[in-house]
């Protein structure tokens, strides 16, 4: 499971990076650099979770083995 974890960590770490940058740049359009890593950073580490959470329900759909 945890194979599965880190590819989809890479999917969704960039979706939800992405949304967050996008995000801070639409609230204010002269952000700085840390605003911009700092949601960034967020995204990645929501992804973790995630990720997580997503692989256990691909691997409970696949039977649980291995």
């Amino acid at each position: 499971m945890l194979k599965i974890a880190l590819i989809l960590h890479a999917v969704i770490a960039t979706s939800l990076m992405g949304i967050g940058v996008i995000a801070v740049l639409a609230v204010d359009m002269h952000a700085g650099w840390r605003e911009i890593a700092l949601a960034a950073l967020a995204g990645f580490v929501l992804a973790i979770p995630a990720s997580w959470l997503v692989a256990g329900q691909i691997h409970k759909l696949r039977g649980g083995n291995t």
